[in-house]
């Protein structure tokens, strides 16, 4: 028997990365997999049906993060486990970039990154990662049993077959480009950076628009708000959206000539892999956890916070159609990893 957590991912009232993952993992796993949460000291299911008897044989599986302040009583689980743990770790971010992180993400990071020592297996979603994971328990003389092996995440963000934008007529010849920029406002996402490089080449006189899609950090968003309110006080084409659903999402990409993505750091980057999913090109951040997955065609890495650079990158496939239609058919034609796979790497994991 799986036990997924579903804990935080039952009250969240946005979509984030973290709650895409747990989401769309136990959509592939379905049936193979219950739902529970963690709750008064314990886990209940949350289908509300038999209370949980872990054996030594079942495992526990959690793509969310926790500590003890959050979970009372979650260290004296772990260190009496009932049955075996697996966990997918996301990134160190918070450790690495403390300044321009939640405060709450930075104090409960610590203490997550050692209790997941306790597991039986951790997949990290990337190779930086991993190293990122087993360099703090070198760092912390923490010991590990785990197994800890890297996995893919998926990029069908939607629970559907791959769409064909090719033939879709929301996207015409006459139509002004636009560039879509999906991710949580704050710093470590970069949009005051993009939004400073988009309002350069408007001065130069190009015609495009700019979709923001993202919650806003209540510490570190409002001078992105503040930006983004400014330029369209000047009459710029930016639009911010809080709140989209899948589907609205999806609409806006139908319409993007590129999706943009000029993040500082990342654990993985879903954004440019849902984009080559969905047959959009993307610009992004050049990045070494990135170019895991970007390499292949579709993508244009481009120097993190370089002006010029990025200036240039976006000046040419906003003005050269044949440019943007290359990186389209390149985009189209990548084999992304898939939701399915993912789920099925976990099982054929957990099941050796």
């Amino acid at each position: 028997m799986i036990y997924f957590d579903v804990t935080k991912m039952g009250a969240a009232k946005h979509r984030s990365g973290l709650m895409r993952v747990s989401g769309r993992l136990r959509d592939e796993l379905g049936e193979a997999a219950v739902g529970v949460s963690w709750k008064n000291r314990g886990w209940q299911r949350v289908d509300g049906k038999d209370s949980i008897r872990f054996s030594d044989t079942d495992w526990l599986l959690t793509a969310e993060l926790f500590c003890e302040e959050e979970r009372p009583g979650f260290w004296s689980f772990l260190k009496n486990k009932p049955c075996r743990l697996a966990a997918i770790f996301h990134d160190a971010i918070p450790l690495k970039h403390p300044h321009t992180t939640w405060p709450k993400s930075v104090a409960r990071h610590p203490e997550y990154m050692k209790m997941l020592s306790c597991f039986d297996r951790v997949f990290p979603i990337s190779t930086a990662s991993k190293e990122d994971l087993t360099g703090f328990w070198a760092w912390q003389a923490v010991p590990s049993d785990a197994v800890v092996r890297e996995i893919s995440l998926g990029a069908d963000f939607l629970k559907r077959p791959r769409p064909a934008f090719a033939d879709n007529s929301a996207r015409t010849k006459n139509q002004a480009p636009s560039l879509l920029c999906v991710g949580i406002l704050e710093p470590r996402k970069n949009q005051l950076f993009l939004l400073d490089v988009c309002a350069a080449l408007w001065a130069e006189g190009l015609a495009f628009s700019v979709n923001i899609v993202g919650r806003v950090n209540p510490h570190f968003g409002p001078p992105v708000c503040a930006k983004i309110a400014a330029l369209k006080k000047q009459g710029r084409p930016v639009f911010h959206h809080q709140g989209l659903s899948d589907d609205g999402v999806l609409a806006l990409y139908r319409t993007a000539t590129a999706s943009v993505f000029p993040t500082v750091a990342e654990g993985c980057g879903l954004p440019p892999l849902e984009s080559l999913w969905l047959g959009v090109p993307c610009v992004c951040s050049d990045l070494p956890v990135l170019r895991e997955n970007i390499d292949g065609g579709g993508c244009v890495p481009v120097s993190v916070g370089n002006v010029e650079a990025w200036k240039t990158t976006l000046r040419s496939i906003l003005t050269k159609p044949d440019r943007a239609a290359q990186l389209r058919v390149e985009a189209e034609r990548r084999v992304v990893p898939l939701w399915r796979q993912t789920a099925e790497a976990l099982r054929s994991a957990l099941e050796n």
